[in-house]
């Protein structure tokens, strides 16, 4: 009786996305027979325990972390090393002993497989088109170009339609989703699910206050479960961030709104759009999230592509040889390895004799199995390097492009803090120039109101006193007093006409006071229409 093939599944480190889908894989592949092996390590380690994996935990490489951080000398002296360790640890762990297959959305265990012949499948949706950024794109062309060669199969999970985009030679498959028994707590209105690298605990507080049963699983009151899909299936909407929860969602057959952090779910988010794909609705500020779960899509229908991805990686490794099987095996009499790790050496035969002739063709052999190991050791560590040094390349011109973006952020918010300030500084001064302009009104018509009263007394007093002295001096018409009528009468009227001449003069003071709060008036009702057109 044959013993069911054994399948190594191995996920990517960054983000526990990569490690759910890579968990359905490995269900679906149980399913149908085979023996699965798990490897990955990183986020979604926690992940794979609780799904009662035990998996082989290579060095973590997190690019993500490292570039974010701002620090060349970090991406340099951590990523670097550790993407070469990872590679080398993927390769022993492939020939120790060799699977019948790999199944992969790892590109660093998808280069240890073409390092040990072990047959190849991948399961990858950030292909080339999917970006609109030349540097992005031209990585993704790498990683998709290699793995495409590389792979027997090359799956390509999908929730948009097809289109001329999809990378030719692709195997298009459903939306692979990770199920799960049951749920341990009620089922929420909106499930709210950020990834590794994003934070949505605002926009769910937020929903929240606006009286929404959320559950929140990034909050620090989760604990996390095996599956998410039966929270999915039961809750009238979902908000995340990632690719993963997308096809979670996509599954689930609930609708889905998507806010992305990161360039990848940036370009997932803008190809929803740009097909329109129905289930989903794309809200890039946190504001257009409440609006979308207000109003949300109508729910997408898609089945799960798990079991399409392991029925036929089961078929083609059943219908062919397996990973060990065309290798050359040793010459009869040889020594057989035990332990098939990199640099062991190979255990005597009991079956040989210890005849001198024998000694110098097993020294002979094990020194070229040492050499062999040596320069298979060299060549690994040679083609991690290059990956490294790639993938380096990449998040630094990432980390540039992200510090671009926060500069030109941090200019907009300034810019509008100074557009902000000028309109306050501009309502200001108009309040003060209409101040003044009132209360230079005012003292005029109270200067203008003194000065006609003061005109008025004036001249009643002079006419008054004219009279007085006319009326006194009257009486002395003739003789000396004659000429001293004639004078005083002469002195009433200059004395008149200088009153009149003051009065005249208080009126043109009046009337230029008046004048200028006028202007003032106006310019102020000038300021204010240019301010409030200005915001």
């Amino acid at each position: 009786m044959t013993s069911p093939p054994t399948i190594a599944v191995a996920h990517y480190p960054e983000g526990a996305g990569h490690a759910t889908r890579m968990l359905a894989i490995a269900d679906a592949l149980r399913e149908t027979g085979a023996a699965v092996e798990m490897a990955g390590g990183g986020a979604g380690t926690e992940f794979v325990a609780l799904n009662g994996y035990d998996e082989f935990e290579p060095t973590a490489v997190d690019y993500i972390d490292t570039y974010q951080g701002g620090s060349i000398r970090r991406v340099l002296a951590e990523s670097v090393p550790a993407t070469a360790a990872r590679v080398t640890e993927y390769v022993e762990w492939l020939r120790d002993p060799p699977p019948d297959a790999l199944v992969t959305d790892d590109m660093f265990a998808a280069i240890a497989a073409t390092r040990t012949d072990v047959p190849l499948y991948v399961l990858k949706h950030d292909v080339p088109a999917l970006y609109r950024d030349r540097i992005e794109r031209a990585g993704a062309a790498f990683h998709t170009s290699f793995q495409l060669s590389a792979a027997r199969t090359f799956f390509y999970p999908a929730v948009w339609p097809r289109s001329d985009d999809d990378p030719a030679g692709a195997t298009r498959v459903p939306p692979v989703a990770l199920d799960g028994d049951g749920r341990e707590r009620p089922a929420p209105e909106v499930l709210v699910v950020p990834s590794h690298y994003s934070d949505l605990g605002r926009i769910a507080d937020q929903l929240a206050r606006q009286g929404y049963d959320v559950l929140d699983v990034g909050s620090d009151g989760w604990e996390p479960v095996a599956s998410l899909l039966p929270y999915l299936r039961d809750a009238d909407a979902v908000v995340c961030s990632g690719y993963s929860t997308v096809m979670d969602a996509a599954v689930a057959g609930t609708p889905c709104i998507v806010h992305p952090a990161t360039d990848e779910q940036d370009a997932v988010a803008g190809w929803l759009d740009r097909f329109d794909v129905p289930g989903f609705a794309v809200a890039p500020e946190p504001l257009d999230v409440l609006e979308a779960v207000e109003s949300p899509p109508d729910p997408p229908e898609f089945e799960n592509g798990a079991p399409v991805v392991a029925e036929s990686v089961m078929a083609d490794v059943s219908g062919g040889e397996s990973a060990t099987a065309g290798r050359p095996g040793p010459e009869p009499g040889t020594p057989a390895r035990t332990g098939a790790g990199i640099g062991r050496t190979a255990a005597p035969d009991p079956d040989r004799g210890g005849t001198t002739t024998d000694a110098p063709e097993g020294l002979a052999n094990t020194a070229g199995e040492r050499i062999g190991a040596a320069r298979r050791r060299l060549a690994d560590r040679v083609v991690a390097g290059a990956t490294a040094t790639g993938t380096a390349l990449r998040a630094l011109v990432l980390r540039g492009r992200t510090l671009a973006l926060g500069a030109k952020r941090r200019v907009s918010t300034g810019a509008a803090a100074t557009r902000r300030h000028a309109a306050r500084t501009r309502r200001a001064l108009v309040a003060r120039v209409s101040a003044v302009a009132a209360a230079l009104s005012r003292a005029g018509r109270t200067t203008a109101r003194r000065c006609r009263r003061y005109r008025t007394a004036t001249a009643a007093m002079s006419v008054a006193a004219v009279v007085v002295a006319g009326g006194w001096l009257r009486g002395t018409a003739t003789g000396p007093g004659a000429g001293l009528t004639t004078r005083v009468a002469s002195l009433g009227g200059t004395v008149e006409d200088g009153f009149g001449r003051a009065n005249d003069r208080v009126r043109g003071v009046v009337a230029a006071a008046a004048s200028t709060a006028s202007r003032l008036g106006r310019l102020g009702r000038r300021l204010a229409s240019a301010g409030g057109s200005s915001e």
